[in-house]
């Protein structure tokens, strides 16, 4: 059996005295899409901000491509293949586009997919006609596919992708749609932060439930959907 690239076990963090993980345990295999579903405060964009090193566990393991990273900072973990794309999509507000994009580019660490930017104007066309601008003008829409594409180009192993089609139009969150699954066809690896759940249910591989700060379903997309108790209680608004 084929190890996973991302693999994490019994992690757990806190927010001051707060214990917000509790030993949420998932892995990804290579050219997966796994999606983290749950209301607003179950631990899921706490778990990517763990994971990626900007929250401190207080347990647990991380391990990329089998290198452990759990407690490394940011830039390690970055440094070793892992990408993130924030929820708050946080650009270089007074650099332009172009610039921005180059602050993401970095050496491909063994078996990443390598990206271009012409594959990112490809994905989002939008960009190249705004490569000029500074990305504090951006929409909304244009800085998230510009967070995106800048993590893009840092030719990761895996990626953890938080909201991405959150306080967007209908058009855009179709190209972000389209544009994760075409990641996955490339082999990338992805976490997936996402609160609509036709668009998860969409792109994803499997799919984890979180609930109280641990996993409470794992499993298909199908298998969710067949599951009308654990919807209810875990999703239903």
């Amino acid at each position: 059996m084929t190890p996973p690239l991302l693999h994490v076990d019994g992690l757990h963090a806190h927010y001051g005295k707060s214990h917000v993980l509790r030993g949420v345990s998932l892995s990804v295999g290579r050219g997966e899409v796994v999606s983290l579903l749950g209301r607003n405060g179950s631990g899921r964009s706490t778990t990517l901000k763990t994971i990626m090193g900007l929250v401190p566990p207080s347990a647990g393991r991380v391990d990329l491509a089998g290198r452990a990273l759990a407690g490394e900072p940011p830039h390690t973990i970055c440094r070793a293949g892992l990408a993130y794309v924030p929820e708050e999509r946080e650009v270089f507000a007074n650099l332009t586009v172009d610039e921005n994009l180059r602050m993401g580019e970095q050496p491909p660490v063994a078996g990443a997919v390598r990206w271009t930017v012409a594959q990112m104007f490809d994905y989002f066309p939008r960009l190249k006609e705004r490569r000029g601008a500074k990305a504090g003008s951006l929409s909304g829409g244009e800085q998230q596919m510009l967070t995106m594409c800048r993590s893009l180009l840092g030719n990761p192993l895996a990626i953890l992708i938080d909201e991405p089609t959150e306080g967007l139009a209908p058009k855009i969150v179709a190209q972000v749609a389209e544009c994760i699954l075409d990641m996955q066809r490339q082999g990338l690896s992805l976490v997936l932060v996402e609160q609509k759940l036709a668009i998860a249910l969409k792109v994803s591989t499997r799919v984890c439930v979180m609930g109280h700060g641990h996993i409470v379903f794992e499993g298909s997309p199908a298998q969710l959907q067949a599951d009308p108790e654990m919807l209810a209680q875990w999703l239903a608004v």
